[in-house]
């Protein structure tokens, strides 16, 4: 498969661009809004063709699909630009501003005959599909969980993850992966409310912390750019408990693990380094040979787009927000 990149983004040139090229697909062309500086990338990452707009790669380009790393509110636009041109689309997370776009951009994609997925890496490292199975098969009742993905975000104050206009947020940034991690493990949560922060007074949530409630079990989520880098979540049954740390974008690839317990039983897996990046673009790829929905489609992204929706609503309104 030949994929065009949309955009020189860090999260494409530091970590898919390099899976694709690790893969047995390539990376053909990449497009910036500057000619010169999508020039110079395309040099320094051995990519074939450079384009001076999004749209030019896309009437002129030859690729079989593109990746998407744009800020969260130009997602849809290209996406339904690249569908109009005839090619599946591999999407940064999250895939929509909301749910309802993001099933409308579902649909559309099906209308148009490409496949649509979003880039939810960490769902493809082995290490997920295992917690979730130790959840599933060996854990009894759950009865609480504990998600969280927060950093420091220094730098500009005019960063994309701060500005309204563009769908920032701390939720919509890191803490989509807790609700991401909550729902997959859990199930879909019946009610949910939170409390979230705009310390930089910049109009989007700095800090968040939500709870998710369920028929017999409680979840508790966080996300922040203002405290230190952690990245964990934890599930407690009445037979036992799962841990994981370094869960989504592990720092030492080589150092991956999980612990739990089970009556009373303690393990710890370590998991083969990976490159999950690679996993995710493999996974993209074969859906789309084989014609056949992604892991993570647009159906998925719009249940995790509802709760987030549904996050955001209860930190306005001070209210708890049932789903059912």
């Amino acid at each position: 498969m030949r994929f065009g990149i949309l955009s020189t983004a860090n999260i494409g040139l530091k970590s898919v661009v390099p899976a694709i090229q690790a893969s047995e697909h390539e990376v053909a062309a990449i497009a910036s809004r500057d000619a010169d500086r999508a020039a110079a990338v395309a040099r320094d990452h051995d990519v074939p063709e450079a384009y001076g707009s999004y749209q030019e790669l896309l009437d002129e380009a030859a690729v079989d699909a593109v990746y998407v790393p744009l800020p969260n509110s130009h997602h849809a636009e290209w996406t339904k630009r690249a569908a109009d041109a005839g090619l599946d689309v591999l999407c940064e997370k999250p895939l929509a501003v909301d749910a309802a776009e993001a099933r409308e951009l579902g649909q559309y994609c099906e209308d148009a005959g490409v496949t649509l997925m979003e880039a939810f890496m960490y769902r493809y490292h082995p290490r997920t599909e295992r917690a979730a199975e130790i959840v599933a098969e060996e854990l009894g009742a759950v009865r609480g969980a504990f998600a969280t993905f927060q950093f420091p975000l220094r730098g500009r104050p005019d960063d994309i993850r701060l500005d309204p206009e563009l769908a920032g947020g701390s939720l919509m940034d890191v803490g989509c992966y807790a609700v991401s991690v909550l729902r997959t493990l859990l199930g879909e949560p019946e009610a949910v409310s939170a409390r979230a922060l705009d310390t930089r007074d910049c109009g989007v949530d700095t800090h968040l912390t939500g709870r998710f409630d369920y028929e017999g079990a409680t979840a508790q989520l966080s996300s922040s750019f203002d405290t230190q880098l952690v990245q964990q979540y934890r599930v407690e049954a009445e037979n036992g408990w799962l841990e994981v740390e370094d869960a989504f974008n592990p720092a030492n690839p080589d150092e991956v693990t999980l612990e739990y317990g089970v009556d009373g039983r303690e393990v710890t897996e370590s998991f083969e380094a990976t490159d999950q990046y690679r996993l995710q673009v493999e996974h993209f790829a074969d859906c789309v040979a084989e014609d056949r929905q992604p892991r993570t489609d647009a159906a998925e992204a719009t249940a995790n787009m509802r709760v987030v929706d549904a996050l955001y609503e209860s930190a306005d309104t001070g209210e708890t927000v049932r789903l059912d």
